[in-house]
């Protein structure tokens, strides 16, 4: 068969435009080679639908030694009793959730997406706004950090079947505890989506919200540093809230309606190709290098936050207790979609986000997102966090100068020579 080169070299420019820059979207990351591999293995061929020992296909023998595996090692990962590895994404996974613990038009309770939350957790344009009621806490104009009270005030005046904690764009710490003691006197469900801070939370250096939420969703990229993809998980079971039965009149439990509502609820055959990824990532996960790489990720963010305030950027929150920060430009003249585009040029790459109480659209947006996942597993250390955002700043100090954002470039792609990806590519 004649080789695609069209598509192929399109890749390698990709490999080189990966290589060069420097990355610093907050849900991206580089995965391990041997993940690569997985994921471009034979394992795309098999049609697997079902789940181990129970699959409608033949030939499902290996398939379900890999994707038991995967499941047991996300299990001993964050010490949990049951796990789904199949959700093709995040929004996968939560639509999952939704579908075993809601009805149609059940009212649920998120963070508001202009406030730092995720399309998933009901925003109008999203399914999760379609087919539910959603109604929304937000953060403290003054603090930059949930506001609980808030939270709590209309969970009890709308009484939601669920609410939902975790974000797309939050920097600290969340207060699980509080969110189930808010849902407990509302009677509602609690879903954590730990999307972003997972790979933290795997090694215990944020709070552990197993140990208050009912459901915990997660995607497989982002600071897990896996393929792209979704897990759902729980610490402990539960007889479902719909009081769903089965043939004998048992009332099932959750763990039986999620299975049943990623297949064959919301989606067909699982991505076994994928799954084996995973299976790969979450067994890096339990490394005692993976440890040291997660206390990483919290040293450089801290230390590129304190760089950018000592530049006179204004940091939601003052700060991070995560992998991410989000910064407001209005103080500097700049919207978010103009320092992204300039950033780009010079090969420098984060994400225009908006901010809490934003005047600006979100195609436009009054600030910026960063994350140092990508970064940390290129091997930089928090003393290379202060260059970084030299450069950040030398290019949105002077964004119509052509001559500068082409001189920074020239350095981003000298300082990004000391620390070599995919080597064994060529």
């Amino acid at each position: 068969m004649k080789k695609d080169t069209a598509v192929f070299d399109l890749i390698n420019k990709e490999l080189d435009r990966q290589r060069h820059g420097i990355e610093l979207i907050a849900s991206e990351n580089f995965t391990s080679l041997q993940v690569i591999q997985a994921m471009g293995s034979v394992l795309t061929n098999k049609y697997a639908e079902g789940y181990p020992g129970k699959r409608f296909y033949g030939g499902c023998e290996v398939i379900d030694e890999i994707e038991t595996l995967a499941i047991e090692r996300l299990k001993k990962i964050f010490n949990a009793t049951w796990a789904n590895v199949q959700p093709h994404s995040g929004a996968q996974a939560n639509t999952a959730v939704f579908l075993a613990c809601l009805k149609a038009g059940d009212k649920i309770l998120g963070l508001d997406l202009s406030m730092g939350g995720h399309l998933t957790h009901g925003s109008p344009a999203n399914f999760s706004g379609k087919n539910y009621q959603a109604v929304f806490y937000g953060v403290k104009k003054e603090t930059g950090l949930v506001d609980y009270d808030q939270m709590e005030a209309v969970a009890k005046a709308e009484k939601p079947k669920m609410i939902i904690c975790g974000a797309s764009a939050y920097s600290r710490d969340w207060d699980y505890k509080r969110i189930r003691a808010i849902a407990d006197e509302t009677g509602a469900l609690v879903l954590a989506d730990i999307a972003h801070p997972a790979g933290l939370i795997a090694k215990n250096l944020l709070n552990d919200p197993f140990e208050h939420c009912h459901i915990v969703s997660s995607t497989t990229h982002k600071t897990l540093r896996g393929p792209r993809g979704g897990i759902i998980m729980m610490r402990n079971d539960f007889d479902n809230p719909l009081g769903v039965k089965d043939p004998k009149g048992n009332i099932r439990p959750m763990s039986a309606l999620l299975d049943l509502a990623v297949f064959p609820g919301v989606q067909g055959g699982p991505l076994e190709h994928v799954i084996a990824a995973k299976a790969i990532s979450f067994g890096e996960i339990l490394t005692d290098d993976y440890t040291t790489y997660a206390k990483q990720v919290i040293v450089n963010a801290q230390a590129m936050a304190q760089a950018f305030v000592k530049r006179g950027y204004d940091l939601i929150s003052n700060g991070t207790d995560n992998h991410l920060m989000l910064i407001d430009l209005r103080n500097k003249n700049l919207t978010g979609k103009k320092a992204q585009e300039t950033l780009d040029k010079a090969h420098i790459t984060l994400n225009k986000n908006a901010v809490p109480f934003d005047d600006k659209s979100p195609f436009v947006t009054s600030g910026i997102r960063v994350g140092v996942p990508a970064v940390t597993t290129r091997g930089l250390k928090e003393a290379d966090m202060e260059p970084v955002v030299e450069m950040i700043d030398a290019v949105l100090k002077d964004v119509e100068n052509e001559g500068k954002i082409a001189e920074i470039k020239k350095q981003v792609h000298e300082f990004m020579e000391r620390f070599p990806l995919y080597p064994e590519l060529g």
